[in-house]
């Protein structure tokens, strides 16, 4: 199956790119085992500059609920705890690995655990929806939702449910009886047109 333990991770932040100086203000992150969500984590983070007005209407996180948040380093020092060596996955990996990365740097921390990417995954295997962005993928595959979007649990469990059904879609129409994460990451560099060969060709090694 996809009987490995994997952490889905979702970061809200101040801006678009730690190099320019933003910060974390929100994690989730959920913990997958076996293609179950087995635990949870999620956390404010007091980012010590004032968001924007257009972050705060985006993700529903005010200056006012971040002036009582933990620090950023408390935060993450618990989250690489949560973390430990385990795989992780984001809905578009690049962003929060570069955030996940950035804060770990600044308190002379070093990531250990691989990123795999559900976007980059979704848009192999389902390059017929009409785009690939979280909520657009968690009606188009009918997944459980809360309907709660831009907050970091929400989007981690959504993010997680699609990561799930993935596995099970390609178990299901590829024959695969274990889909591991390697071939997860291999599949996100796949020109789209050859997943399928890639798929069989993974069947066969088994």
């Amino acid at each position: 199956m996809g009987n490995y333990i994997t952490i889905v991770i979702d970061f809200e932040t101040t801006g678009l790119s730690p190099g320019y100086g933003d910060r974390t203000i929100e994690v989730g992150a959920v913990l997958i085992s076996n293609c179950q969500i087995v635990d949870r984590f999620q956390s404010l983070m007091n980012p010590e500059i004032k968001v924007s007005g257009f972050i705060e209407e985006y993700t529903g996180i005010t200056n006012r609920m971040l002036s009582t948040a933990p620090r950023i380093k408390e935060v993450i020092l618990k989250l690489k705890s949560f973390l430990a060596h385990h795989h992780l996955v984001a809905h578009n990996a690049s962003f929060d690995s570069r955030f996940l990365d950035a804060e770990l740097n600044r308190i002379n921390h070093k990531r250990q655990n691989e990123f795999a990417c559900s976007m980059l995954s979704s848009r192999r295997l389902y390059p017929e929806a009409p785009n690939h962005k979280l909520e657009t993928l968690v009606r188009y595959k009918n997944l459980k939702t809360d309907g709660i979007h831009h907050r970091a649990l929400a989007d981690a469990e959504m993010t997680a449910h699609l990561w799930i059904r993935m596995i099970e879609d390609i178990r299901n129409n590829y024959g695969l009886q274990s889909v591991p994460f390697g071939l997860m990451q291999q599949l996100c560099k796949i020109p789209k047109k050859k997943v399928p060969d890639f798929l069989q060709k993974m069947k066969l090694k088994e």
